[in-house]
């Protein structure tokens, strides 16, 4: 993912944009939708509960700001319950 270079290195960026393409091109380039629901499934539950990156914090006062890795990794970790 470039970043631009203001944001490079800061583990800053929201990831979320860039994993739900990820389900975009599973469900209409590889015919895969089911593969495409899981991680949908996995971005939607993060975000329930409570974990958001810091451009999107300030909406939900009861979040728990994370940086992209941890973003990146809740999302992996909701995808493997």
């Amino acid at each position: 993912m470039a970043l631009p270079p203001i944001e490079r290195g800061l583990d800053s960026a929201n990831p979320q944009a860039t994993i739900l393409s990820a389900a975009m091109l599973l469900r209409f380039s590889l015919d895969a939708p089911d593969a495409a629901n899981e991680i949908e499934r996995a971005v939607a539950a993060v975000l329930l509960n409570g974990c958001r990156t810091a451009d999107i914090a300030e909406r939900h006062s009861s979040a728990t700001v994370v940086g992209t890795q941890a973003m990146g990794d809740a999302v992996i970790a909701a995808l493997t319950d």
